[in-house]
């Protein structure tokens, strides 16, 4: 049936089960193909040019094999230079995410704001309008170049001098961060360490409400079984690395997925079996 075909996610890494895991809480039976381009990882230093063209060749291939009856780009980066192309080309919906900073506009916009980001996301036409848009003049914008990298690779002492390096002069005087790439979620605790107690504001709610909100419009939702599906993929011609990956991304997802808000609330609507009731599989993909 129709509504049963999966729901596909594509990142540079594993920064988008920050997404996948408010998508799960909000959309508990849906099958779901999440790609992880880790032989292109991150996307962040590339061009327009080349994300373009790999974004393109991922959703053919999650479309021709998978047969995904929707998309979901859990990458900033990927989805400011590339989703205005992809939506053109391709019939069925493609949901994009970006930095939540009109969630600063609506909720705390006289505090002082930090925008975390890759350079290709701040230097992208789609933030220019969005910031210029809802700007309150007292934010900065800092380009964090490798800290997805850096927790990609999982190693915490890195991240935690990365973030002391990069952060330590705004101590005290933040109130909002904007986190600006689906994997800073994953190092929350290490941002508070060196900023304090400050408001954390990101897409991946935004995102999987909107995704909700699509399938229910075109009556794509899945209410044909009790529990989905994760397949994920992985692009790294390495076994090794793609065993690492699907580790890491497992960890991340089920931590990350824990702390939800949505979490009581899903507990509530299933409490038969496994608390999270998907169940993985993984595959290698080459789009050769």
């Amino acid at each position: 049936m129709k509504s049963s075909r999966p729901v596909g996610f594509i990142d540079s890494g594993i920064g988008g089960s920050t997404v996948l895991s408010e998508s799960l809480a909000l959309l508990p039976n849906e099958n779901y193909v999440y790609f992880s381009d880790s032989a292109n990882c991150p996307y962040g230093d590339k061009s327009d040019e080349a994300i373009i063209e790999r974004c393109d060749e991922i959703i053919s291939m999650l479309i021709e094999k998978y047969d995904c009856k929707a998309i979901v780009i859990a990458c900033n980066t990927a989805s400011a230079k590339a989703s205005a192309f992809l939506r053109k080309k391709y019939a069925l919906p493609i949901i994009a995410i970006e930095p939540a900073y009109k969630m600063v506009y609506d909720q705390n916009p006289n505090g002082f704001t930090l925008v975390m980001a890759t350079k290709g996301t701040l230097e992208s036409e789609k933030f220019h309008k969005l910031y210029y848009k809802y700007n309150n003049h007292k934010t900065a914008l800092i380009a964090c170049v490798g800290l997805a990298d850096i927790i990609e690779q999982g190693d915490k002492t890195r991240l935690e001098n990365y973030l002391d390096e990069t952060l330590n002069e705004y101590k005290g005087k933040v109130q909002n961060v904007v986190l600006g790439c689906t994997h800073y979620p994953l190092a929350i605790k290490e941002i508070q360490k060196v900023l304090g107690n400050v408001n954390f504001f990101n897409g991946a709610k935004g995102v999987s409400r909107q995704l909700k909100r699509v399938l229910e419009e075109k009556e794509l939702l899945n209410n044909e079984q009790p529990r989905g599906n994760i397949l994920f993929l992985d692009s790294s011609p390495s076994e090794e690395i793609r065993n690492e990956k699907l580790e890491l991304f497992d960890t991340k997802f089920i931590y990350y997925f824990l702390t939800s808000p949505y979490f009581k609330s899903f507990i509530k609507m299933r409490t038969e079996g496994s608390v999270i009731p998907h169940l993985y599989q993984k595959d290698f993909v080459t789009l050769d």
